[in-house]
C-alpha cells in the first residue's frame, strides 16, 4: 500500500512540478515510450543474462513482497515460540522417541498441525524437524554448540539466497543511469543524422534524447532502488522468524529455564513483531 502511495507521489511531484514551472510536457510524454522501450529492454535483457530462471522467478516474488510487506505478524511469532518450546518440552519430559514422530512427519504431526500458517513455510519446517533430527538421533548428546554452528550455516545459507532479489534489483538501480546514458547517445546520434533540419527539430530531437537520461535516473533512484531497499528489508523481518526458532532450540539445548529460553526468543524481535511477556507465558500456560 504504502509502496504505492510512494509511487504516486514520487510521479505526481516530478510531472507535476515540470509543469508547475512551465515545462512543456508534451515532448516528454512523447519520447517516453521510445526511451522506456531502450531502457526497459536493455534492463530486462541484462536481468536474463545475468540470472538464471529460478532467480528471476524468485525476483517476482521479491517485486511481490515490496508491495505486500513482511508475511508474519505478531501472532505468527508467538506461535513459533509455543511450536518450538513444545517440540523441546515433549524432548526433555517424554524423551526422542516421544519427539520423533512429530519431526519424522509434521504433517501428521498433533503439535505442527496446531500452527497452519506456519506449515505453509517450508524453510521454516525443515530448520525446526531437520535440527531436532540430528538432536534425537544423538540421543540428546550433542555439544549446543555444535548444534548452533550447524543451525548458524544453515541460516546464513538461507539467508544468502532469500536476499537474491533484492540484490538483483540493487544491481539494476545501479545499472540504469547508464543505461539513460545509451539511451541519450542513441538519441544524440539519431539527431546528428538531422544535422541539415532546422533548429526547432533540432532542438526537439536533442530534447527526446534528454529524456533518456532523465528516464534512467528517475527510475534509478525514484523507484528501483527503493523497491531494493523494501525488498531487503521484509526479507531480512520474516527471517528473524528463524532466528526465534534458533534461540530456543539452543538455549533449551544448554539447560537454561524455560522463561530465560523464551525471553531469549521473544527479545530477540523487533518492537513491532515483539509480544509482551504476559503474551507469551499465558499462551504457554492456555490462557
Amino acid at each position: 500500500m504504502f509502496a504505492i502511495i510512494g509511487l504516486v507521489v514520487l510521479l505526481a511531484m516530478v510531472f507535476g512540478g515540470f509543469i508547475f514551472t512551465g515545462g512543456d510536457i508534451g515532448p516528454v510524454l512523447h519520447a517516453l515510450p521510445h526511451e522506456m522501450i531502450i531502457i526497459g529492454g536493455a534492463a530486462v535483457g541484462a536481468l536474463i543474462i545475468g540470472n538464471s530462471g529460478s532467480d528471476l522467478k524468485a525476483l517476482g516474488g521479491g517485486l511481490g513482497k515490496v508491495f505486500k510487506g513482511p508475511k508474519y505478524k505478531k501472532q505468527d511469532f508467538l506461535d513459533c515460540i509455543f511450536l518450538v518450546s513444545k517440540l523441546m518440552k515433549t524432548l526433555r519430559v517424554e524423551g526422542p522417541v516421544a519427539l520423533e514422530p512429530h519431526i519424522e512427519d509434521p504433517a501428521s504431526s498433533t503439535i505442527f498441525s496446531e500452527y497452519p500458517r506456519l506449515m505453509g513455510d517450508k524453510t521454516l519446517i525443515h530448520l525446526i524437524s531437520d535440527t531436532l533430527r540430528l538432536v534425537v538421533v544423538s540421543s540428546g548428546t550433542l555439544d549446543p554448540h555444535a548444534v548452533e554452528e550447524v543451525m548458524d550455516n544453515a541460516l546464513k545459507t538461507h539467508h544468502h539466497e532469500a536476499l537474491r532479489p533484492a540484490d538483483n534489483l540493487q544491481g539494476l538501480a545501479d545499472a540504469l543511469p547508464a543505461l539513460g546514458i545509451v539511451a541519450a547517445v542513441l538519441g544524440v546520434v539519431k539527431t546528428m543524422g538531422s544535422i541539415d533540419q532546422p533548429p526547432a527539430i533540432l532542438g526537439g530531437m536533442i530534447g527526446s534524447a534528454l529524456v533518456g537520461t532523465f528516464l534512467g535516473v528517475l527510475l534509478a533512484y525514484g523507484m528501483v532502488n527503493p523497491f531494493a531497499n523494501r525488498c531487503r528489508a521484509v526479507i531480512e523481518a520474516d527471517g528473524s522468524m528463524y532466528h526465534v526458532v534458533k534461540q530456543i532450540i539452543v538455549a533449551s539445548l544448554h539447560g537454561h529455564p524455560q522463561p530465560l529460553v523464551i525471553e531469549a526468543a521473544r527479545s530477540s524481535l523487533t518492537h513491532a513483531n515483539q509480544p509482551a511477556f504476559a503474551e507469551v507465558f499465558d499462551g504457554m500456560r492456555g490462557k
